[in-house]
């Protein structure tokens, strides 16, 4: 007698892809609406992005609003659930608080996943040029909770059971 294995997780790179297409539409709405980074600057960011998701190196994508005091103002999480059941995703948007203000500027924080840390500096250096990384990320001590703002869920993207959800912060 012969077991079965079921593998829920039956997302293809191109569901991935598709999940972070309502991603990067949101992103690309918060530098235009900010006047903070260029659309140049946003395919950069998303290029990087989606080779770490496709390699399941990424729990989660944030961007901060922040002051001239490094306080964040504003802030929108995407967490990556790579074991969902959804395959519908809600449409992007949800953006219309975030504004030019000035003395402001905009970060982007990646959190990595246990796959990510066991790799070895070298392999996570020959990952990034391998897969022609274009920013230069650096590690940095920043609460990502946002804790001081409060937070609403907004919308899931998702695809075959690759999830991203959304979070506001304000």
């Amino acid at each position: 007698m012969y077991g079965t294995k079921t593998n829920t997780n039956t997302y293809t790179l191109i569901d991935i892809r598709k999940t972070f297409e309502n991603c990067e539409a949101d992103i690309r709405t918060i530098a235009r609406r900010t006047g903070k980074w260029t659309m140049d600057y946003v395919d950069n960011l998303m290029h990087d992005i989606l080779k770490l998701a496709e390699n399941g190196y990424i729990a989660t994508v944030s961007i901060a609003l922040k002051d001239a005091n490094d306080t964040v103002k504003r802030a929108t999480k995407f967490t990556i659930n790579e074991s969902g059941n959804n395959s519908d995703s809600a449409r992007p948007g949800q953006n219309n608080d975030w504004e030019n203000i000035v003395n402001t500027h905009l970060t982007v924080y990646l959190a990595y996943t246990t796959k990510w840390h066991a790799l070895t500096e070298q392999q996570k250096k020959d990952f990034q040029r391998n897969n022609n990384f274009r920013i230069g990320w650096i590690t940095t001590t920043d609460d990502t909770s946002f804790s001081h703002l409060n937070s609403g869920t907004a919308q899931l993207y998702a695809n075959k059971g690759y999830e991203l959800q959304k979070t506001n912060f304000k």
